[in-house]
C-alpha cells in the first residue's frame, strides 16, 4: 500500500477505538442506505420536471427560474449549514435533510400557486444540500472508523439509488400512477428508510486530531487547501455537466445518430459512472488518490477525444462510457479530501468544495452551449476534454500536497 494511502488511515480517531465491529458495520450500511434514499428522491423529482411544467403552465423562462430554485436553495444551505452540522453532527444532520427534502417532494406538485412552488423548491434544494453535505461527511467518519476507503462505492449507491427512482417513477407512471402519488410515495419511503437507518449513522465526525479547529468556519475561507480542491471539483463537474446535457444532442447533431441510438450515449455515460464508481475504492485502497485521479481524468479525456474524433455511433458511445469511467470517482475522491483538510472540520470543507462543484454544475451546460453558439458543438465539447486534461495534471499534485 503507498505511503499516502497509509498515511489517510494509518491513525483511528480515538472517538472510533471503542466501536465494536457490528457498530461500523451497522453504520457503513446506514450510510448506504442514505446515498441510495438521497440519489432515489433527486430522480423522482428529475422525472418529474416536465410535469411541473405542465402543471403549473410554465414558458421556458419560468421553468429555467423553478429549476434555478433549487439550485439557489443548495448554495445557500452550503454557504450556511455547515457549521451547523458541525455542531450538532451528522446523524442530526442526515435526518433533519433527508426529511426536508422528502416533504418538499412530497410538496412540490400539490402547492397551488407559482411562487409557493419557487418556495417549496428553494427548501428542497437547501434540504437535498445539507443532507449532501452530512452524507458525505459521514461517509469520511465511516472510513476512518473502518480504516479503508469506502466513499466511492457510498457514490454508487447514489448512482444505484437514481437508477432506481427513475426507473421506477418511469414505471409507476406509466401504470396511471398520478404524478402527485407518486412524489408523495417516494416521499414516504424516504421518510421511513430514512428514520430506520439514521440511528445506526455514527453521531458525528471527531477532528481532535485537528485541535486547532475550534473556529472552522473562519479557517474555511482562508484555507488554499480547500480553495485547491474546490477548484478541481468545479473543473470536474463543468464536464460532468456538459456531460449531461449535451451527450444526446451530440448523438443527434453531429453523429446523426437515430432518436433511440442518441438516448443511448446518457446511459453509456451513466453506466460507466456507476461501474467505475463501485470500483474506484480498491483501485484507491492499492494506489492512492492521486494516482487514481490521474487515471481518471486521463481516462476522461481520452473518451472525449475518441467521441470527437471518430463521430460514428460505435465509437462515440465507447467514448461516453470512457468518460463516465473517468468522471466517475473525481468528487468521491476530492469530497474525500476535503473531509480531512487540517484545521477545517469535515461539514465545513465539504460545504466549500460541494459549492464550488454546484456552480461548475451549473456552468458546464452553458459553457458548452456558449462555445458551440460561436463554433459548433464539436469544438463546444473539446471543453470536456480540456477539463480532464487540466485535472490529470494538477490534481495529483494537489492531493500529493495534502498528503491524501
Amino acid at each position: 500500500m503507498p505511503d499516502n494511502q497509509t498515511s489517510e488511515f494509518a491513525v483511528l480517531p480515538a472517538a472510533y477505538r471503542d466501536l465494536s465491529d457490528t457498530a461500523r458495520q451497522r453504520a457503513r450500511f446506514a450510510t448506504m442506505a442514505v446515498f441510495f434514499i438521497a440519489g432515489m428522491m433527486y430522480a423522482s423529482w428529475g422525472v418529474h420536471v416536465p410535469t411541473v411544467r405542465d402543471r403549473f403552465h410554465l414558458n421556458a423562462a419560468m421553468l429555467s427560474f423553478a429549476l434555478l430554485a433549487v439550485a439557489g436553495g443548495s448554495i445557500g444551505a452550503m454557504v450556511t449549514n455547515a457549521s451547523w452540522i458541525a455542531r450538532v453532527g451528522t446523524r442530526r444532520a442526515c435526518l433533519t435533510g433527508g426529511l426536508v427534502m422528502a416533504v418538499c417532494a412530497a410538496l412540490i406538485l400539490v402547492v397551488p400557486a407559482y411562487w409557493m412552488l419557487l418556495v417549496v423548491l428553494a427548501i428542497f434544494g437547501a434540504g437535498m444540500a445539507t443532507l449532501d453535505v452530512a452524507m458525505n461527511a459521514e461517509a469520511s467518519a465511516v472510513e476512518k472508523a473502518l480504516g479503508k476507503p469506502i466513499m466511492s462505492s457510498l457514490h454508487g449507491m447514489f448512482s444505484v439509488g437514481g437508477m432506481f427512482g427513475a426507473a421506477a417513477g418511469g414505471a409507476l407512471l406509466s401504470r396511471g400512477m398520478a404524478p402527485a402519488l407518486h412524489l408523495a410515495l417516494a416521499a414516504t419511503v424516504s421518510a421511513l428508510v430514512l428514520v430506520i437507518s439514521c440511528p445506526s449513522v455514527l453521531p458525528h465526525v471527531p477532528h481532535a486530531e485537528h485541535p486547532d479547529s475550534a473556529t472552522p468556519r473562519a479557517s474555511r475561507w482562508r484555507s488554499p487547501a480547500l480553495w485547491a480542491l474546490g477548484a478541481m471539483a468545479l473543473v470536474a463537474l463543468i464536464a460532468e455537466g456538459a456531460m449531461y446535457d449535451w451527450a444526446t444532442v451530440y448523438m443527434r447533431d453531429v453523429v446523426l445518430a437515430t432518436p433511440a441510438l442518441a438516448s443511448a450515449a446518457y446511459a453509456a455515460f451513466s453506466g460507466g459512472m456507476a461501474a467505475a464508481r463501485f470500483a474506484g475504492d480498491a483501485v484507491r485502497a492499492r494506489f492512492g488518490a492521486p494516482q487514481l485521479v490521474m487515471l481518471s481524468a486521463t481516462l476522461a479525456c481520452a473518451g472525449m477525444v475518441d467521441a470527437l474524433l471518430l463521430p460514428n455511433s460505435v465509437a462515440a458511445l465507447i467514448g461516453f462510457a470512457l468518460i463516465g469511467l473517468g468522471l466517475a470517482n473525481m468528487m468521491p475522491v476530492l469530497f474525500a479530501a476535503a473531509a480531512n483538510v487540517k484545521g477545517v472540520h469535515a461539514a465545513e470543507g465539504l460545504a466549500h468544495v460541494a459549492g464550488l462543484a454546484y456552480f461548475g454544475l451549473l456552468l458546464g451546460p452553458v459553457i458548452i452551449g456558449a462555445v458551440t453558439q460561436l463554433t459548433n458543438l464539436t469544438i463546444g465539447l473539446s471543453v470536456v476534454a480540456v477539463c480532464s486534461a487540466l485535472i490529470a495534471i494538477a490534481g495529483p499534485k494537489v492531493l500529493r500536497r495534502l498528503k491524501i
